[in-house]
Parts: C-alpha cells; sequence; structure tokens
C-alpha cells in the first residue's frame, strides 16, 4: 500500500505511476513537455493523500461558522478594516460592495489571512486528477479509514466527478502561476485547493481576480489583491450598492454553495456595520 512520503517510506512511492496519465493529458492540451516532467520530477510533488482523503470525508454541516461573530472576532475584523481602510473604501466606491462583506469573507475564510492553507495546491489538484484513473483511486480508497469513507460505489461516483473538474482546476493554476511569474509547486493553499486571503480556485482567479496594489502580479496573499478580487467576483455575481439580503443571498451563494455560510457573512457584515 503506497504512503505519505517521510524518510523512512519515500522509497515506496511510485508518484511516477499515479501521475502518468495527469502529465500526459497536461502535454496532450499544449503545455511543455519538458516543464511538465520537470515538475512532477520535483521532491516536493507527491500523491496528496492527506489532503485529497479529507476531501472525501467533509461534512458541511459539521463547520461551526458561529464562532466568527464571536466579539472578539468582530473586534479583529473593525480593526481589519480600519488598517485597511483605503483600498477597501476605493473597492467599495467603484465596485458597489460593502467593505464589511468583503471582511466577513475574509474572517470566515482565513481569519483575515491568519491561516491560508497547508496544502501545496499543485499536489491537490494533481492527486484528485489523478483519480480518473483506476490505480491512483484505489490507492486513495484503501488509504481511506473504513469508518470515515463513503461506500465503494459512492467513492467512486464522486472520485471521477471531482477528478473531472480537478483536471480543468490543474490547467487553470499552471496557466495562473506561468502567467504571473510564480513557482507553481511553492503555492500552498486549503485541501481543496482554494488559494490565498480570498480562498479563489484557480478558474475563479483566471475570471475575477485583480491586481489590487498595481504593482503589475496578482497575488491573493497580498490584502490589496484580495480584496479588490473579492469586490469583482461579487460584483459579477450581481452585488449593487444597497442590495437586497434576498439578492444578496443568491450573489453570496456563489462563494460557497452553503446556506449557513451565506447566513454567517450576512450576520457578520451586520456587526461590522454596528457602532
Amino acid at each position: 500500500m503506497l504512503v505519505l512520503p517521510s524518510s523512512s517510506t519515500a522509497d515506496l512511492q511510485d508518484d511516477d505511476f499515479l501521475f502518468s496519465d495527469v502529465k500526459r493529458s497536461l502535454i496532450k492540451d499544449g503545455f511543455d513537455k519538458k516543464l511538465i516532467n520537470q515538475l512532477y520530477d520535483e521532491a516536493e510533488v507527491y500523491f496528496d493523500v492527506k489532503s485529497i482523503s479529507g476531501y472525501f470525508q467533509h461534512n458541511e454541516a459539521t463547520l461551526n461558522y458561529d464562532q466568527f461573530h464571536h466579539p472578539n472576532n468582530i473586534k479583529k475584523a473593525k480593526k481589519y478594516i480600519t488598517d485597511h481602510e483605503t483600498p477597501l473604501i476605493r473597492v467599495e466606491n467603484e465596485y458597489g460592495v460593502d467593505k464589511e462583506i468583503i471582511v466577513a469573507i475574509m474572517l470566515v475564510e482565513t481569519r483575515l489571512g491568519g491561516f491560508t492553507g497547508v496544502s501545496r495546491v499543485f499536489n491537490v489538484f494533481s492527486t484528485m486528477a489523478a483519480l480518473k484513473t483506476e490505480g491512483p483511486r484505489e490507492n486513495l480508497w484503501e488509504q481511506i479509514p473504513p469508518k470515515k469513507r463513503y461506500t465503494k460505489k459512492a467513492f467512486e461516483r464522486k472520485a471521477n466527478q471531482k477528478a473531472t473538474w480537478a483536471y480543468k482546476e490543474l490547467k487553470a493554476f499552471l496557466k495562473y502561476s506561468l502567467s504571473q511569474n510564480i513557482q507553481a509547486i511553492e503555492i500552498r493553499g486549503s485541501y481543496a485547493g482554494a488559494i490565498g486571503l480570498a480562498q479563489f480556485i484557480p478558474s475563479s482567479i483566471l475570471s475575477f481576480a485583480k491586481d489590487g496594489n498595481k504593482n503589475g502580479q496578482i497575488n491573493l496573499f497580498e490584502h490589496e489583491d484580495a480584496i479588490e478580487s473579492i469586490a469583482n467576483y461579487l460584483k459579477s455575481f450581481g452585488w449593487k450598492p444597497g442590495i437586497d439580503k434576498k439578492s444578496a443571498s443568491k450573489v453570496l451563494y456563489h462563494y460557497n454553495h452553503s446556506n449557513y455560510y451565506v447566513n454567517e457573512l450576512l450576520t457578520i457584515s451586520n456587526l461590522l456595520k454596528k457602532n
């Protein structure tokens, strides 16, 4: 059974086999063969069971969003608004998106940048994309604790769906990192591949991310870029000045398909607007 790499078990890995179909597909789709081979030859690139198995055990209902409107977190969020007042006011005027909802999103997503994730995004999407192939899929199935995994049929169905999605995101991620001259394997994010303070997936970065600080690079680990990118995302899905609660909920649902999540954002936003 293949396991996560460590000093004692790295020789048991066969990542070249596990990623072989993904590599062939990327090259077939136009990515430079030398670049792809170099990326997958890096020591930091491996079949990320730890991150991906979490994806297949995730239960939205168990997440405690209520913690974010605790008085201490609201106090921190209000301080964030004060500390980043200039870019927040600018994008509020330019995009018509309330600064409080932008900060609410960053509070829930990454604790205002305090935790943006530790998984290598390249590994996350490569591993998930590899699940289209039977060998990697079986490798993952065997390593998920039996008490926590789905039925085999449900697992197979979800693995195939996520593999297709992840391959598209992997291509978007490579396009983004190449266009911004960023080392792909160095970018870390959530176990689902979300990146930066805004926790954008790569396709959203390509579609909505902005260079908020005008330094010539889109980097969602920088506050001004994250702030403007969130504003652009929400405006693109219909956010307008004075938007009503029902319409706001529909827009926020695009960010995360959870009514629990949406309601928490609106609660935080309202608390931030109070003196």
